[in-house]
Parts: C-alpha cells; sequence; structure tokens
C-alpha cells in the first residue's frame, strides 16, 4: 500500500482537471484544492485506488467527484444517449448524504445522467430513471439491493465504486447488505474508500477489496481541523446543568447568543420530537429530523434548515453522518452520544469548509453518569473540555458533587453501570460467566467422587 503524503493546497487547474471542469467546481465553491482533495485527485485521475482517511469536513465528496467526472469527460462517449452503461457508483450511508452527493454531481456535470437512488420512496420513480441506463448511480446500500432484485440496474459494466462514509457503511446495519453488493461486482474496477476512521471492519475490507491503494491518510495532521489563522476549527464546550433544566438552558442560549442556527442532538426519535415541541412553544421556529419520518419530510426540514427558515434542527445520529450544511456555526448535544466516534461525527458537521464553529454539550449534573460518560469521550478523543456553569442555571449542590465524585479514579468511569455508554456494558459472554459461576457449587457442597 502506497503512502501519499498530503501536499498543501493548490489550484484544482494543476491537477490535471480540465479547464471547463475547473469553471464549474469554481462556481460550486471549490476554487482551491485542500489536503485531501490535492492528494487524492492525482491517483483517482491515473486510474488508482484509494483509501482516504481524513476527519469529518474535510472535503472528500470534491476528492473523488472531480476526478471521476474528469476521466468519463477523456473517455468515448456512446454513440446513443439510450445505451449508456452504469459507470460510477457510490454507496452512501444516509439518504441526505446520497442526495448532497448527486446534487453535486449534476451541478458539475449536467450532460451526464445521474440517479440518486434511496429508500424511504417509492421504488417506481427510480425504476423509471433508471430506464436506458445511467451514468452514475447514488444509492444507499438497501434501496440497491431492491433496485438489482427488480432488475432495475446491472453492475457488470461498472468502472469505478465508491465508498463514502466507510466505517458506517460497515457498521451492523449495513454489513450484511455491503456483503451482498460486493459479490456482483465486477473482478476489475477502480475502487476508492473513504472513512472519517479506521476500524477493524474498514481495515479488513480496504484490504480485500483494494488493489495497491493509494493511501491519504490525514487523521492526525496537525492543522487538519483548523480554521485559517491556525486556531481551532471547533471549540467546545461542556455545560453541566440539571436534567429538568436544559430546555430552558437551550431557549437562554438560543435568546442570548446570537446564534443564526443551530444542530441540536438528542438520543431518540421521541426527545427529537418532544425537545422540538418544546421549542416551537416558546416560540422559537424548530423541527425535528429522524429516521421515522418520511422522506419528503426529512428533505423539507432540511432544506428549511439550511435556507435559515428554521433556527433550530433537533435531530438523531441520523443527522451525524455526511450532512453538509453550509454556514452552520453551532452544533449542541443536548443527550450525550453512545461513543466517542459518535461524538466526533456529530460535531464534525460545524468548523466545515474552514469555518470555525461551536459545539456544547449538556452533562446532567444530577446523573452521575452523565459525567462519567463525557469523561470516557474525553479520554477516547484525548483531549479536557473545561465544565461550565451558566449563571441562573447552576446545578443543585448536592447533585454537583455526586457526579464530581463519578469523575474521580476508581469510581464512576471504572464502572459496568454505566449502560448509556457504549463499550461500558458487560458484554453477554461476561453475563453469562457470571451467571455459570453464581449457579456453580461451591466446594463445601460440591458431592465426593
Amino acid at each position: 500500500m502506497t503512502t501519499a503524503s498530503p501536499p498543501e493546497p493548490v489550484p484544482f487547474a494543476s491537477l490535471g482537471l480540465s479547464a471547463a471542469l475547473v469553471r464549474r467546481a469554481a462556481s460550486a465553491g471549490w476554487r482551491q484544492a485542500n489536503a485531501i482533495q490535492a492528494a487524492v485527485v492525482p491517483a483517482v485521475v491515473q486510474g488508482r485506488d484509494v483509501l482516504g482517511l481524513a476527519p469529518t469536513g474535510a472535503g472528500k465528496t470534491a476528492a473523488y467527484v472531480l476526478p471521476l467526472l474528469q476521466r468519463q469527460q477523456t473517455e468515448a462517449k456512446p454513440a446513443d444517449a439510450w445505451t449508456r452503461r452504469l459507470r460510477v457508483l457510490v454507496l452512501a450511508p444516509t439518504r441526505e448524504l446520497a442526495g448532497q452527493i448527486g446534487a453535486a454531481v449534476r451541478a458539475l456535470a449536467p450532460a451526464l445522467k445521474c440517479v440518486v437512488a434511496v429508500g424511504g420512496l417509492s421504488i417506481n420513480p427510480q425504476l423509471m430513471a433508471l430506464r436506458g441506463g445511467a451514468d452514475w448511480v447514488i444509492a444507499t446500500p438497501g434501496r440497491l439491493i431492491d433496485l438489482l432484485q427488480h432488475n432495475g440496474l446491472r453492475l457488470g459494466g461498472l468502472d469505478s465504486l465508491v465508498l463514502d462514509e466507510a466505517d458506517r457503511l460497515l457498521d451492523d446495519a449495513f454489513a450484511d447488505e455491503i456483503g451482498v453488493l460486493l459479490a456482483q461486482l465486477p473482478p476489475r474496477r477502480q475502487s476508492l474508500m473513504f472513512s472519517a476512521t479506521m476500524p477493524a471492519a474498514v481495515a479488513a475490507l480496504a484490504s480485500r477489496l483494494l488493489r495497491d491503494p493509494v493511501k491519504v491518510d490525514l487523521r492526525a495532521l496537525p492543522g487538519a481541523a483548523a480554521a485559517p489563522g491556525g486556531r481551532p476549527a471547533i471549540t467546545e464546550r461542556a455545560i453541566e446543568v440539571d436534567t429538568a433544566r436544559r430546555a430552558p438552558l437551550l431557549r437562554r442560549l438560543l435568546a442570548t447568543a446570537g446564534w443564526d442556527k443551530v444542530l441540536v442532538f438528542v438520543a431518540t426519535q421521541y426527545a427529537a420530537e418532544h425537545v422540538a415541541a418544546k421549542l416551537r412553544l416558546h416560540g422559537v421556529a424548530a423541527q425535528a429530523l429522524h429516521g421515522r419520518l418520511a422522506q419528503s419530510r426529512r428533505a423539507a426540514a432540511l432544506d428549511e434548515f439550511e435556507q435559515g427558515r428554521l433556527a433550530v434542527l433537533v435531530a438523531t445520529d441520523l443527522a451525524s453522518r455526511g450532512l453538509d450544511i453550509a454556514g452552520l456555526a453551532v452544533v449542541l448535544n443536548y443527550d450525550l452520544p453512545r461513543s466517542a466516534l459518535d461524538y466526533t461525527h456529530r460535531i464534525g458537521r460545524t468548523g466545515r469548509a474552514d469555518m470555525a464553529g461551536q459545539a456544547l454539550s449538556f452533562i446532567c449534573a444530577d446523573q452521575p453518569a452523565s459525567a462519567a460518560h463525557f469523561a470516557l469521550i474525553e479520554k477516547r478523543q484525548q483531549r479536557t473540555v473545561p465544565r461550565e456553569r451558566i449563571a441562573g442555571f447552576e446545578p443543585d449542590p448536592t447533585a454537583a458533587a455526586a457526579a464530581e465524585a463519578a469523575r474521580q479514579p476508581g469510581s464512576g468511569p471504572g464502572s459496568n453501570e454505566q449502560s448509556g455508554v457504549k463499550g461500558r456494558r458487560k458484554r453477554k459472554k461476561d453475563k453469562l460467566r457470571e451467571a455459570a459461576a453464581l449457579s456453580a457449587p461451591t466446594p463445601a457442597s460440591t458431592p465426593r467422587p
């Protein structure tokens, strides 16, 4: 595996892209190639396989869309538009990310036929759109399997495969579907994988899927997550507050901080609806975003938020992956995420495209597990976030003392009682061993042979 050292930002024109494509990229706001783009674009243009690892918001979409379009422009076009064969397949974990990728492709190459195929919508219009073939298909795994079962498309002539957000595509929700899809791919193709993290599943798939790939790893690059001037792209804050006072505190912050729009993360679909409804009762333009909503309502909520007609979008972790919301300066964790990885992806919705952002987290002072939970996230992130208290919303002293005790060595963080923290609950095997130990006869009661 070859490793490419990430170069400094350079003009896209110097990376082997045509003048016309460079002009369209500039119109889309991509005027200079950043580190991930400058390293990946030449390799993709040359037909190399690529493993790209970079923080959320690093610009991975442009890193593969632009060079793949360049490759298609330099190849002969079919004589008849109705004989199109699928050239590029992009797999994305969420409908929203698939839609954003499709919009980018259509803006850069309006002459190409690009079909976005996602669940939550009727399959019939998508099957109709695929009649006569398509140049690009951007799909979620489940809907792509549906299309294949309906003979809506074939993968045999595929030139390039892209796995965007590969770590999410390989989690438990998609693992089986990805295995089914990969088995139908042609043996000769260009494969590109992009991910913000490198868990074992991603490493294993990369070794099986990629051939002599260029590896671009910017996860630990100094300044990779920095805004212009070297300051941190994301300023993290942790605010201690009692559970019941989170909603009033959120309203106070919205009223006094001068934020244009805020993405608020909660743990459940019910909480998304509940918090959004509470905000609306107090005159705040807010909507919920979660997986139970129809796709049309999800798209409408995102569009209203991006256009500034909503001040607050209250979302589950559905919104933590892939979404690029222009001008989003603040992310707030109303409920803490289950894992440090989810925390990284949540706060990565801000501080994008060289803009600074803020990430706030509420720590429930009356729940010691909450303090232990955030301490574990800090440990996994290898950084400490100072605790704050807002005047008028200080937690009850006894509750705060209990939470502080939970942060001390040998207390909360080492306990398996913190069931809300991913990786901290007892494994099934451990529970079975404990049950076996409890039911085993003691030496005094063991019958002699």
